[in-house]
C-alpha cells in the first residue's frame, strides 16, 4: 500500500450495510487493508480483540459475527472463515494490531473517533429536535448518494437522472423526482431531500445504501440493469413499510422550511 495515499476513506470504502441497515466490515477485507499478508497472523489479532471485548462488554457475539466467504481455488471454489465486524470490533482489532504499520495507527485513530461518535449518537438521539434529526439524516443521504453515484458510474450508468428516478419511482409508487417536487409545491431547483422530514429521509437513505450494496455485491453491469435494481430496491422498501403498517413516503408531511432555508436564516442571524 502506498503510504502517501493512506486516508480514512480506505475504511469507509470497505464498509458494508446489511439487510437491516446496520454497518459492518469483513475481517478478510480488513486484513488486507491493515497490510496483514497471512490470515493466521491476523486471526491471532482477532482472537486478542475478542478477549478484550469479553472483558469490556461480557459478550462478543454481536460484534464478531462468524461468517463464511466463498473464494476461487483453481477450478473449484471453497469456503473460508470470515467475520462480520462491528465498528467497535474494528476498533479493538486496530488496538491489538501491529501499531508500527502506518495504516494500523490510522485505523486506531479512525475507529476510536467513529466509535465515540456512535456512542454519543446512540445516547442522545432521542433528545434531538426534529430539525437536528433532519440534518443528521440529510448528511447521511448526501454521503450515501456520493457512494452510490461512484458505484453506478462503474456499473455503466451515464443517465443519472433516469437512474435516480427509478429509485424514487420504486419507493414512491411511480413518482419521479419532479413529481415529488410538484406534490411538495417546491420551487424550481429546490432540493427534494432538503424538504423531507427525518422519517422520509431515513427511508431514502435505506433505499440508497441498499442499492449501492446490491450493485457492488452482485457485480451488476449496465445502465438498464442498474436502473432496474434501483427500482426493485425502492419497491421492496415500500412493501416493507406497508407490511409493518407505516406511513407511505408520499403521505408523510413536508416540513414548513427546507434545511437550506434554516441554514440561510442561521447565517443571516449570525451576521
Amino acid at each position: 500500500m502506498n503510504n502517501s495515499k493512506i486516508t480514512n476513506s480506505i475504511f469507509e470504502n470497505i464498509k458494508h450495510i446489511d439487510e437491516n441497515g446496520l454497518e459492518y466490515w469483513s475481517a478478510r477485507e480488513l486484513q488486507k487493508t491493515l497490510s496483514y499478508n497471512e490470515w493466521r497472523k491476523f486471526n491471532g489479532v482477532i482472537n486478542k480483540a475478542i478477549e478484550t471485548c469479553k472483558i469490556s462488554k461480557g459478550n462478543y457475539i454481536n460484534d464478531f459475527v462468524c461468517s463464511a466467504k466463498i473464494v476461487e481455488a483453481g477450478a473449484t471454489s471453497k469456503k473460508i472463515k470470515d467475520y462480520k465486524l462491528s465498528r467497535y470490533a474494528c476498533y479493538l482489532i486496530a488496538q491489538n494490531a501491529d501499531s508500527r504499520k502506518e495504516v494500523v495507527a490510522l485505523a486506531q485513530t479512525y475507529f476510536a473517533i467513529q466509535t465515540r461518535k456512535q456512542e454519543l449518537l446512540e445516547t442522545n438521539i432521542d433528545e434531538l429536535t426534529e430539525i437536528e434529526k433532519r440534518k443528521y439524516q440529510r448528511n447521511l443521504t448526501k454521503k450515501a448518494n456520493l457512494s452510490l453515484n461512484k458505484t453506478a458510474n462503474k456499473s455503466g450508468v451515464r443517465n443519472f437522472g433516469k437512474f435516480h428516478n427509478e429509485g424514487y419511482k420504486g419507493l414512491y409508487n411511480g413518482e419521479t423526482a419532479n413529481d415529488i417536487a410538484k406534490r411538495k409545491n417546491l420551487k424550481y431547483r429546490d432540493d427534494i431531500l432538503d424538504n423531507m422530514g427525518s422519517v422520509e429521509l431515513a427511508a431514502n437513505w435505506f433505499r440508497i445504501t441498499q442499492t449501492d450494496q446490491k450493485i457492488k455485491n452482485e457485480n451488476i453491469i449496465g445502465e438498464e440493469n442498474s436502473c432496474k435494481t434501483h427500482y426493485d430496491i425502492g419497491r421492496k422498501i415500500r412493501k416493507t413499510i406497508e407490511d409493518i403498517g407505516g406511513i407511505m413516503p408520499e403521505d408523510l408531511p413536508t416540513p414548513d422550511k427546507s434545511l437550506k432555508e434554516i441554514e440561510n436564516k442561521k447565517t443571516t442571524e449570525i451576521q
